[in-house]
């Protein structure tokens, strides 16, 4: 803030009675008056950025192109309902495989031994080497490498074997394209996440006489978990538009289906608006479960985190009606913080 002086003596004011205070004088900071600074260019940017939001939006909604009727024909309807049931469950099988698979890894390549090590390295550095799509279609074209998978003694006889086609259909190769290439990825943060947890508290259960297994189990995971959720919500959020690459394997997901309607009756730019808005919706989604669930972690370091958004909404309600009960009372202003101004 800026400040300027006042100089000006008001009148009458020369001859102070002997009960009242001495006038301020001039260099006194506390006759300072106080103007606050006017930030003319920042004003200016805004409102050119919500002029530009204003057209966008205004564009959105008259430009007949986007064409919102047969958006609405389409965003719920059953095809692409089901469309997004496979996506999510790609998403989640991918997921949940790929970060047990990836931690694994992580913890090979923290061990000791290096043969581990250098297995895990290496299989980090081929999976993120290649990319998602060529160990899709690698994966899908299984069949014409082994076409029948079996178990029995490495370098001898098979005592069961299936047909490869049989045994991975094509969700299932997809699931294990996707699995594997976010194991990868998935390692790497994981190990991030342990390398952060201060050595000393390992080096003081060990010598507390804690098994291992506990130590990364009690210890380690949870304190770890605070540096890898953004990560891997970043992860888990990438994952789940890049489900839409399995179209290459024919397989229903969103972005497929909607290729297949726009194909067949030429909407382009509604289907793609609809495919949009769901991913949107899902992001989303997943965005509350990630502030959840880092939330949740964050106990142990923060103990009076502010409230959630669900938290001042309910807090917003009750002063609400608090204020309403109050009769004859003066009401107070209220705001979302939860605070009274």
């Amino acid at each position: 803030m800026g400040l300027t002086t006042d100089r000006a003596a008001p009148p009458g004011d020369t001859e102070a009675s002997p009960a009242s205070p001495p006038p301020p004088s001039p260099d006194d900071p506390a006759s300072l008056k106080i103007v606050p600074v006017r930030h003319y260019a920042r004003w200016a940017a805004a409102v050119a950025v919500v002029v530009l939001l204003a057209q966008f939006a205004h564009g959105l909604f008259t430009n007949p192109v986007w064409e919102w009727g047969v958006f609405r024909d389409y965003v719920l309807s059953e095809t692409i309902v089901q469309a997004v049931g496979v996506t999510l469950q790609l998403t989640a099988y991918a997921a949940v495989l790929g970060f047990l698979f990836g931690t694994v890894l992580a913890f090979m390549r923290l061990s000791r031994s290096p043969v581990l090590q250098t297995v895990a390295w290496t299989y980090i550095w081929i999976f993120r080497s290649i990319p998602m799509i060529v160990q899709l279609v690698f994966w899908f074209n299984l069949g014409a490498l082994y076409d029948r998978l079996g178990v029995g003694i490495p370098f001898g006889p098979v005592f069961w074997s299936v047909d490869s086609n049989t045994l991975i259909g094509t969700i299932g190769a997809a699931i294990i394209g996707l699995t594997l290439h976010q194991a990868a990825y998935s390692a790497e943060i994981v190990r991030g996440g342990v390398i952060a947890v201060d050595q000393g508290q390992l080096e003081a259960a060990a010598a507390l006489g804690i098994p291992r297994l506990r130590q990364i189990r009690r210890i380690v995971l949870p304190q770890a978990m605070r540096a890898i959720l953004p990560t891997a919500g970043n992860e888990i959020v990438g994952l789940l538009k890049g489900t839409s690459v399995v179209y290459v394997m024919a397989i229903g997901e969103l972005f497929y289906q909607v290729q297949v309607i726009y194909g067949r009756n030429g909407r382009v730019i509604p289907l793609l608006l609809v495919a949009t808005a769901w991913y949107v919706v899902l992001t989303s989604l997943l965005t509350v479960v990630q502030y959840y669930v880092e939330r949740h972690y964050a106990r142990g370091a923060d103990r009076t985190p502010p409230p959630t958004p669900l938290q001042r909404v309910r807090r917003f309600v009750r002063d609400l009606r608090a204020a309403a009960a109050q009769r004859g009372g003066p009401v107070v202003p209220l705001n979302l913080a939860g605070g009274k101004r």
